[in-house]
Order: C-alpha cells, then structure tokens, then sequence
C-alpha cells in the first residue's frame, strides 16, 4: 500500500512510513531500516504483495498512457508517495512533453525528497497538502500556477484512500474534488480491496497498524461510489490487472492482486 498518512511532528527514520516502504516494494533506494523491517513483515503476511504493488503501478501507467493518448496533459496525483520508478511525470512526459503535472502528499519529509527528485522535471511540481481538506490543495498556488481547472484534468487517488479512514468521509472528500474538475476530466483510483482475499487482507492490515498510516479496505460498492457520477470507463472497476492489460490476465490470478482499479470519466 502507498498514499496519504496522517500528520507526523518532525522526522522520525524509526517509524516506519508508507510511502518509503512503497519505494522499497518497487526495488527504490529511498527507505531505511525501519521501513523494511515492516516491509518484510507484510510480505510474510502477504507473499504476493510485491507483485500486488507492481501491478498496481502497472495499471498507473497503463491509465496515464491512455489519458495521454485521448489528450489529457494535465494530472493532479494526491497522495502520491515518493515520484520515483516510473511516476507519472515519466510516462506523461514520454507520451507529450508539453503535459504538467503536480504531486501532493502529506508529509513534508516526502515532499522535501520529492522535490529534489523533480528539481530537472519540466513542468512537474510537488507540493504539501492533505488529501482531507481538498480546497486547500485545489487553490495552491502552484497547483492553479501549473494547472487550468477550465480545461479536462486527470486526478488520481493511486493507494491512497484506504488510508483515508470512513470517520473522514472518504466520499465527501472525492465529491469536492470532483466537482471542481471540468467536463472530460478524469479520476484515477485504486483502493484495496474487502471482498478479493479478506484473510491475507486483514493480516497485512495488521502490519500496517504499526506503521505511519493504517489502512481502511474497502468493498466494490465503497470504491465505486468514490467515483459519483463520473462514467467509469470500460471494464469498470476491477482488480487491477484486469483494467486494460497488456497481455491476458486470468480470474483468480487477477484477485490475489487485491487492489480495485477503476477510471471515470466527467461527462
């Protein structure tokens, strides 16, 4: 799992953070001991995790080669983690060199890495916002500097939201961001999963209680309706391997990679 986290005071290499555990599932640099130490215990819960995580960032970038490919250059990417392995700058950029993108992510520690990383990326910023209060991320002034709110936006919400406990109305949250998009915008979203695995799910679940953010899976319904009244594109919302794959992906091979992934469309 990847995403948002609640808020830290200063940095601590002790406790174990998401998004530096993310980084180190994808074979990055960017993590220390703390992190992999609870890393591991969730690939010993979850053998396949890794290949989860990978077909996770697989299907981001199938869905940003198609948004690119329809003419979408603009991508707002909430939660985002490190920018690291193939982010969505990467992929944008390799399809138009023109597109901009901005990252947000909760924690300044990740941020500050984070801006370094992008400090030769043209037309890519990350800044520090906190997926919960969407207005203060969609009037930044480097996101409306970048971004052209009158003109189609790609958001995405990529293993971010079962970060977001129900007690903060993940719905709500999804629902003030789509409504500020224009129309042919899009949202990006995966989530994990209750219904795949719940065994395996529940003992990474526990893992992830004592890290820097706990997770909150989710149903097919729930991450549906995260959606609203946006057209979710053909599949639907599916276990990620399944969203327009490379090569054919068989039923049960898909399920034990138990994130939903879903793109929708504003009409």
């Amino acid at each position: 799992m990847s995403g948002e986290r609640p808020k830290q005071s200063g940095f601590d290499p002790s406790i174990p953070n998401v998004a530096r555990m993310y980084d180190y599932y994808l074979g990055g640099k960017d993590h220390f001991e703390a992190d992999r130490i609870r890393a591991d215990e969730a690939i010993a819960a979850d053998p396949t995790l890794v290949t989860l995580i990978r077909e996770n960032r697989a299907f981001l970038g199938r869905a940003v080669r198609y948004l690119a490919a329809q003419g979408i250059d603009q991508f707002l990417d909430v939660g985002t983690g490190l920018p690291t392995q193939q982010s969505v700058h990467q992929i944008a950029h390799g399809m138009n060199p023109d597109a901009r993108v901005v990252y947000v992510d909760y924690d300044g520690q990740v941020v500050a890495h984070g801006r370094a990383l992008l400090a030769d990326a043209p037309g890519t910023k990350m800044i520090q916002g906190d997926l919960r209060r969407p207005r203060e991320i969609l009037d930044h002034p480097e996101v409306r500097r970048l971004l052209d709110f009158d003109k189609p936006v790609a958001v995405l919400t990529v293993a971010t939201l079962h970060f977001v406990p129900d007690e903060d109305d993940p719905q709500a949250i999804m629902a003030e961001f789509r409504d500020a998009l224009a129309p042919g915008s899009h949202l990006v979203l995966t989530h994990a999963s209750a219904d795949g695995v719940p065994d395996v799910v529940a003992k990474v679940v526990e893992v992830y209680k004592k890290t820097s953010a706990p997770g909150t899976p989710r149903t097919s319904e729930q991450v549906t309706n995260l959606f609203g009244d946006f057209e979710l594109l053909e599949p639907g919302l599916v276990w990620a391997p399944l969203w327009r794959p490379d090569h054919p992906v068989g039923m049960e091979e898909a399920k034990r990679v138990w994130f939903y992934a879903g793109v929708g469309r504003k009409a």
